[in-house]
């Protein structure tokens, strides 16, 4: 089975025609076909769940029309889909931020989901996916360390629930690298995916995991890595895995 996490920006781009005429207007400006090279690269890996960071879900950026839909049209998958802001907050009613969200597709069967907001944090969306014999959380967790640490707490209470294996997979803005997880690793008895502790971010010169993908060591892996593609200030993640008999 194959998963694919990848942070991709809103299809936004990097480099300079991402940071002109001011830094960081990328952001404001339309996909311009990014957002189609990463489609095509997307399927082109034949993932059997993709988790997707920083989706657009219709906004003029995209022609108004939503990121995942699309690219769970083009796979043929199911998607569950939700904006990172609560409604209730400033960020949720305001116009673009709005359709700023998180995704997971997958070809598998979707026994249940659910959509946490955690307590702490401006990022505080949790998609959490139920499949036949496991369940999957992807997150996109808060640039403050200490809003982290609490968030952290709360995904462990999350995890613990589940009778069943599990992935944590996502954006964690770990800033201050792996050993801001140690804690979180041996309470839940989750294992990392990337055993080499290969980079992330930024995707032209990566120097700092960002992204992981964690899962309970009953689920063994066959293969990781991390394809050097462009299209997103992150790289993504592929994780090749088989559930033990």
């Amino acid at each position: 089975m194959r998963f694919l996490l990848y942070n991709i920006r809103y299809g936004a781009g990097i480099g300079r025609q991402f940071h002109f005429p001011v830094p960081y207007s990328g952001y404001l400006k339309p996909t311009n076909g990014n957002f189609t090279r990463i489609l095509d690269f997307i399927r082109s890996s034949e993932p059997d769940i993709v988790g997707l960071v920083e989706v657009d879900s219709g906004s003029y950026r995209v022609e108004k029309k939503s990121q995942a839909d699309v690219l769970a049209a083009k796979l043929n998958h199911q998607v569950v889909y939700s904006s990172k802001y609560a409604e209730a907050s400033m960020a949720g009613r305001l116009p673009l931020l709005n359709k700023q969200g998180n995704a997971l597709l997958t070809n598998r069967l979707i026994v249940g989901q659910k959509l946490h907001f955690l307590q702490n944090g401006v990022k505080r969306l949790v998609i959490e996916v139920e499949l036949p014999d496991f369940h999957v959380f992807l997150v996109h967790l808060s640039l403050k360390y200490r809003h982290r640490q609490y968030q952290l707490h709360e995904l462990y209470t999350l995890v613990k629930e589940c009778k069943k294996p599990v992935v944590v997979a996502g954006d964690f803005n770990a800033m201050w690298g792996a050993r801001e997880l140690r804690l979180f690793l041996a309470a839940t008895g989750l294992v990392t995916a990337n055993s080499s502790r290969l980079f992330s971010f930024p995707s032209r010169l990566p120097v700092m995991e960002l992204d992981f993908i964690f899962h309970s060591p009953e689920m063994k892996t066959t293969d990781f890595h991390m394809p050097p593609v462009k299209y997103s200030d992150h790289v993504p993640l592929i994780w090749d895995f088989d559930l033990a008999a």
